[in-house]
């Protein structure tokens, strides 16, 4: 398995993993929304995706967007999306995927790396806790959909 950053050369296969991880989170179907919003995401360079990949093709991402701690005067990311086929689950892909987020968070200075993900989404808890992810105990988050 081998880990890169993604470019516009990389976009069907980014697509076809995104629409799938919209899927897995109650999301209708739609590659070419995929596809569009991942281009804009690689073409404004307003997100880092990482691929994951072996003999057979991509078979995971993780898409990282920049943001600043205000408190601690310093970038960091928020990791927004990581997914890993069902057939190469098990495997290590996350794990090495959030390996490589780690990486490229040190080397850009950054404070920290942050995630939300759903509360029955246990497997992706343990890896995530697993890594060194904990449940901010300090602040509640909260959003506002428009």
């Amino acid at each position: 398995m081998n880990i890169k950053k993604a470019t516009l050369s990389d976009l069907e296969s980014i697509a076809h993993l995104f629409n799938e991880y919209r899927i897995f989170y109650k999301r209708p179907s739609n590659t070419e929304g995929a596809k569009t919003f991942i281009q804009e995401r690689l073409t404004t360079g307003d997100s880092v995706i990482f691929l994951a990949g072996d003999d057979q093709g991509v078979i995971g991402f993780t898409q990282l967007y920049p943001t600043f701690t205000s408190i601690g005067m310093k970038r960091a990311w928020i990791l927004n999306d990581l997914y890993v086929s069902e057939d190469a689950r098990g495997a290590g892909v996350g794990q090495a995927l959030l390996h490589k987020a780690r990486t490229f968070a040190r080397e850009t200075g950054a404070a920290s790396i942050c995630l939300s993900t759903a509360p029955d989404n246990d497997m992706a808890r343990r890896l995530y806790e697993k890594n060194g992810y904990r449940q901010d105990q300090i602040f509640l988050h909260y959003e506002l959909e428009l």
